[in-house]
């Protein structure tokens, strides 16, 4: 097929090919068509690329020399390119650089590229070609200065023919999978500056001889299976300026000719296996700026010579065994921004100078460091503001945290974990406004948490976990809203847990455990939609758990130790709520024929009533309650009576008489709350919502088509699921949450009404029915949607779920029904979060809900063993994406069969058969390009393994991915 292709290009070109005069012109335009031919441009970047012209200097990607107009130059780096590298590149006679970097290329290197004489770069890094770099391809290197072919999947051996390359000044074949040893040839290659054959699989010793590469500015061979020592001669290389062995096995000591290299900058030999002292001669080499030895078996001090590095700028020593003490010569690399002297042997105390450079970070943790940490402080005018890391952790500090760490003013993490460090937290830890990490674990602290932790409003993880701290948790602690990890175990807490935690939205760990806690588990917890995990053990809480599927789900071990909670979650029943007993008083002095007395005394002497009595005293009580009840009636409507926009004005919409307006006779008060404008609502009624204006019913309830008093049409949800609806509190926070949430493909939630016995939603109206309508009544084919509308549809219904679950709401009750059709054809998807109104999303409680979204419903809900995520929506939306495209329900009853369109899309696919699950009322009207893509995501998104399905941030980005060039807004015009 592609020689098909390429045969049909030169026989485009040929005609014009030769009535062209120039046949240097012939040969570049037939060489990049014939080039173009292989390839597959989904970007369209060679559309200028036309065989009509006569000259190719005006292409795309083309340059040519203004003197004899052939092409020089062929740049077409992340143009997303894909195929092969044809024969049609060899046509260039007068090439000198060829760039295809950043695009999808495959097979491998044409050896032909070594013909052309006048190419002197070549670069394919960050492409998929594969196979072993041919070696005819440097054989005849002409001028070749730079080739580059990293970023591939190359394999076999490093080509001995490169040796022959005399004039290349740079080498790059990194990030492959070339495998075997160095070739000792590669070191003849004297007029080379630059060699990367990093992250490869390129093993045995490093060939002696490397002085030869006397004009070397770069070596670069880290992450590969090098053994062996450093070779002796590498000091030869005078202009070194950077040199990378890291991540090999390199053995054995620094070579004494590495002193010669006084230009070199960088030298990092990390993760190896080298050994022996620190040279005192490492401070002859005075251009270092990086020296990171890490990771390796170096002993002893380090050496006083390594405060002459005046240009050092980042120092590693860690992962050794270098003991001794830090060395106070270090107070002359003035540069010095960092500096990582952890996991080592060193000992003493700390020197202050450590505070005096300047430094950006310093880690000297995992050592055995003793004495006191001290902050100097000439005057209160004096700050560190370039530090940002500290780790001082594991090792065997005493004392108090300074009290003047605030002076450290930009610090971002903090680590004293692991020391002896006593004392109260200073209160200046609030003045860390930059703070991201806190770690004080592991000490013996005492006091309680200051509050000025408050003002660490960017403070991400505080862990204070294996100390003496006691008092309460601050509810200030609620301030810190970027918190994420809180861990407070193993100390001595009191007190009940805040309810201002649950203020903290982004937290993911909260760690309470082995404290002396007390009271119930706030229940407003269950707002963290973050949480991963949580652990309350062995403390004195009680009570239930919060709701929701993340304490539905929790492990008992993370609750263990607290008798008194109870719940699923702990395998124990919760007490029931049961008035207390009424008693009555014997001794009561007032006449028994007209009332009762109450006593609580539990005290009291038995007495034996006759039935008589037993009938007048409850005749009283009731006589009484009722007298009360009417009161305070009375007293609630007088009290909502006066305040303004208590009541709805509920009436009817359109033509309907049954719908009208009507007096406002037969009023209930309740509270209502507008999200937007502040309309003035008259005393109304509720009766108006009856079978007239309805407009259909759900599992949540029934919707009434009505317009507000100020003539505004509005579509109200009457709520059915009253008994288990939450209080009145829970209610309108989860209302408010959901009005919040505004998307031009979403139906917006304008406001709510409350009684206890009746809960009414007030939404949009929107006038063009729902999408079950347009797929199954509106048969007619005047009203029949289009593919594009279809198109437009499934990408809206994904844009609105997809910005539901970034607001961290599921729908959980997806289905055509519940997505209208607004008067230009824009999807409004409705009916979202209501589960959340539920006291429990319990699965099966749910499901019973929303039984009418049957073929909807992801497995999991069967499943109580399977977390429900918001992959159950992306289960519902490939079910409703399957409909559209095909016009056919979830799920169809025949005669003797039962279909379930997920399977019968799914079986088409199989058979190869998938364009004839298209509705058929399209007659063909599609592009199959675009629909067969569509169902295909569909059946993914059906996965029965919630992991399997994509997101759906992925499937808006796959649905704009499959709409075609031409439908696409960036072509026309």
């Amino acid at each position: 097929m592609r020689k098909l292709a390429v045969l049909c290009a030169f026989l485009l070109v040929l005609p014009r090919l030769v009535l062209s005069g120039d046949p240097a012109l012939n040969d570049d335009v037939l060489g990049l068509i014939v080039f173009k031919a292989d390839l597959h441009d989904p970007s369209s970047k060679l559309v200028s690329w036309n065989e009509d012209d006569y000259s190719p200097c005006n292409w795309m990607g083309v340059k040519c020399n203004p003197r004899t107009n052939r092409v020089t130059e062929l740049a077409l780096d992340g143009f997303s390119l894909s195929g092969r590298i044809g024969r049609g590149l060899l046509q260039l006679g007068s090439l000198h650089r060829l760039s295809l970097s950043k695009n999808n290329f495959t097979g491998s290197v044409n050896p032909g590229l070594a013909r052309l004489e006048s190419l002197r770069v070549i670069d394919l890094s960050e492409n998929g070609l594969s196979g072993a770099i041919p070696d005819e391809l440097f054989q005849q290197c002409g001028s070749l200065r730079v080739i580059s072919l990293a970023k591939n999947s190359f394999s076999g051996e490093i080509p001995p023919s490169l040796g022959s390359c005399t004039t290349l000044a740079a080498l790059n074949l990194s990030s492959n999978k070339l495998s075997g040893s160095l070739s000792g040839g590669l070191w003849s290659l004297n007029g080379l500056r630059s060699l990367d054959l990093s992250d490869n699989q390129l093993e045995g010793e490093i060939p002696k001889g490397i002085e030869r590469l006397y004009n070397l500015r770069t070596l670069n061979l880290q992450k590969n299976k090098l053994s062996g020592s450093l070779p002796e001669d590498i000091g030869g290389c005078l202009l070194l300026k950077s040199v990378d062995l890291s991540e090999n096995s390199l053995s054995g000591n620094l070579p004494d000719s590495m002193q010669k290299l006084t230009m070199c900058s960088s030298v990092n030999l990390r993760t190896n296996s080298l050994d022996g002292k620190l040279p005192s001669w490492i401070g002859e080499m005075t251009s270092l700026q990086f020296l990171d030895l890490s990771s390796n078996r170096f002993s002893g001090e380090v050496p006083d010579s390594i405060g002459k590095l005046m240009a050092l700028k980042e120092l590693n020593f860690s992962r050794n065994e270098l003991s001794g003490n830090l060395p106070d010569s270090m107070v002359g690399c003035k540069a010095l921004m960092s500096m990582d002297f952890s996991l080592n042997s060193f000992a003493g105390i700390l020197s202050s100078w450590i505070f005096e450079l300047g430094l950006e970070g310093i880690s000297v943790s995992g050592n055995s460091l003793t004495g006191s940490i001290e902050i100097p402080a000439e005057s209160e005018d004096r700050f560190y503001p370039n530090f940002q890391f500290l780790d001082f952790s594991g090792n065997s500090f005493s004392g108090e945290i300074p009290s003047n760490i605030g002076l450290l003013s930009n610090l971002q993490f903090l680590n004293l974990s692991g020391n002896s460090l006593t004392g109260q937290i200073p209160k200046s830890i609030g003045e860390l406004k930059a703070m991201d990490v806190l770690d004080l674990r592991n000490n013996r602290l005492n006091g309680s948490i200051p509050m000025e932790i408050e003002k660490s409003a960017a403070l991400k993880e505080l862990r204070l976990d294996k100390n003496s701290l006691s008092g309460v948790i601050p509810s200030r602690i609620g301030k810190c809203s970027s918190l994420t990890s809180l861990t407070l175990s193993h100390n001595n807490f009191t007190g009940s847990i805040p309810t201002s935690i649950a203020n903290i939205s982004n937290l993911e760990v909260l760690d309470l455990s082995l404290n002396n806690f007390t009271g119930t588990i706030p229940k407003n917890l269950s707002n963290l939609s973050h949480l991963v995990a949580f652990n309350i053990s062995h403390n004195h809480l009680q009570g239930e758990l919060p709701a929701g599927p993340f304490f539905n789900t929790i492990p008992p071990s993370s609750l263990s130790g607290n008798p008194s909670l109870c719940g699923s979650a702990v395998n124990r029943s919760c007490p029931a709520v049961l008035p207390k007993p009424i008693v009555l008083n014997p001794n009561s002095s007032s006449d028994s024929s007209s009332s009762g007395s109450f006593n609580s005394n539990l005290h009291h002497k038995k007495i034996i009533l006759s039935i008589s009595a037993l009938i007048a005293i409850g005749a009283a009580v009731v006589i009484a309650l009722g007298v009360v009840l009417v009161t305070l009636l009375n007293l609630r409507v007088r009290s909502a009576t006066s305040r303004s926009a208590v009541a709805l004005t509920l009436s009817g919409a359109g033509d309907d008489d049954n719908c009208s307006r009507s007096p406002a006779t037969d009023s209930n008060s309740g509270k209502l709350v507008m999200f937007s404008g502040d309309p003035e609502f008259s005393t109304g009624t509720h009766a108006l919502l009856n079978k007239d204006c309805e407009l259909g019913r759900g599992g949540f309830g029934a919707v009434y088509q009505t317009v507000l008093g100020d003539g505004r049409p509005v579509a109200i949800k009457k709520l059915t699921v009253s008994s288990l609806v939450k209080s009145q509190e829970d209610f309108e926070r989860e209302v408010k949450r959901l009005g919040k949430l505004r998307h031009q493909n979403l139906v917006a939630l304008e406001g709510y009404y409350w009684t206890p016995s009746l809960q009414l939603l007030i939404y949009e109206f929107v006038s063009g029915g729902s999408l079950y309508k347009h797929l199954h009544e509106n048969v007619a084919a005047s009203n029949i949607l289009l593919w594009q509308d279809r198109f437009n549809i499934i990408l809206g219904i994904a844009k609105s779920l997809d910005h539901l679950h970034k607001m961290n709401v599921i729908h959980y009750n997806l289905k055509s029904s519940n997505v209208l059709i607004d008067g230009s054809g824009e999807p409004k998807v409705g009916d979202f979060g209501l589960a959340k109104l539920l006291p429990m999303l319990d699965r099966y409680v749910l499901s019973s809900k929303i039984q009418s979204a049957l073929g909807y419903m992801a497995p999991e809900f069967a499943c109580r063993t399977v977390k429900i995520t918001e992959k159950c929506d992306v289960y519902g939306f490939g079910v409703l994406l399957l409909e559209i495209v095909t016009g056919r329900r979830p799920v169809e009853y025949m005669e003797d069969d039962v279909v379930v369109l997920c399977d019968m899309v799914r079986g088409a696919l199989e058979e190869g058969r998938v364009e004839e699950c298209v509705d058929p009322r399209l007659s063909g009207d599609f592009p199959a390009e675009e629909a067969v893509p569509v169902m295909k995501l569909g059946l993914i998104c059906t996965s029965q393994v919630p992991s399997n399905r994509p997101d759906m941030a992925e499937v808006v980005n796959i649905l704009e991915l499959i709409r075609c060039p031409a439908e696409s807004p960036d072509s026309l015009g």
